[in-house]
């Protein structure tokens, strides 16, 4: 898929969920049974040990349906790596421009994280795709509503303080998606390979999301 068809699909999708975990062996079962409970976006962070290499099995072994990016990206050479490995979408933290032309280079769309109304114009004009709002359990809901009501040509998309049961509310403030790490990825289930709590948490989130979508 080209840049704009990925970007259609995530906001189609409405839910990434953030992937940080200790235990890499387990990454493919935990995206595998989000999937089952309908979150079909996979964002692998830098963090997770042996991203790269993950990401590039991932890419291989994973259902085609499964989008898989790379997240917590602070530099614009591994951002290229990840690409190379099958990443197609970019996360990160922070905004820098050259992070965001990296992945345009490829056709690949860039999310990079900001925080304030100009850090977040900035990056729009710098060409984001979608911008990841974070920390947003920092700055709240009604934070979206406040940025979006004098500039609605905002993708906006929260990381951090999306819980099981409020994707809904954020929607329903403007964002076009959201971002769930913690939230989703129970820790004792993963630990004790309990992978039907994640299916049922992801369905929990997509219940969320689909009352609003359907209104």
């Amino acid at each position: 898929m080209k840049k704009d068809q990925i970007v259609d699909e995530i906001l189609g999708r409405k839910a990434v969920a953030v992937l940080r975990i200790k235990e890499p062996a387990k990454l493919k079962k935990v995206i595998e049974f989000l999937n089952e409970g309908g979150i079909s976006v996979a964002e692998v962070t830098l963090t997770v040990p042996n991203a790269i290499k993950l990401i590039e099995q991932m890419t291989n072994e994973l259902d085609k349906n499964i989008i898989v990016g790379v997240g917590s990206v602070l530099n614009p050479s591994i951002a290229e790596d990840a690409i190379k490995a099958g990443a197609r979408y970019v996360v990160s933290p922070i905004f820098k421009k050259e992070i965001i032309e990296m992945a345009h280079k490829y056709d690949i769309p860039a999310m990079p994280g900001c925080f304030t109304p100009t850090e977040i114009q900035t990056a729009y004009e710098a060409g984001a795709d979608i911008i990841k709002v974070f920390p947003a359990d920092v700055l709240g809901i009604d934070f979206f509503k406040g940025i979006l009501a004098p500039m609605p040509h905002l993708r906006l998309m929260p990381t951090g303080g999306v819980t099981l049961t409020n994707a809904g509310d954020w929607l329903r403030a403007g964002a076009c998606a959201v971002g769930v790490g913690s939230a989703l990825l129970d820790k004792e289930a993963i630990e004790k390979e309990n992978y039907n709590k994640l299916t049922e948490n992801a369905r929990i989130i997509m219940e969320s999301i689909n009352k609003v979508i359907k209104k």
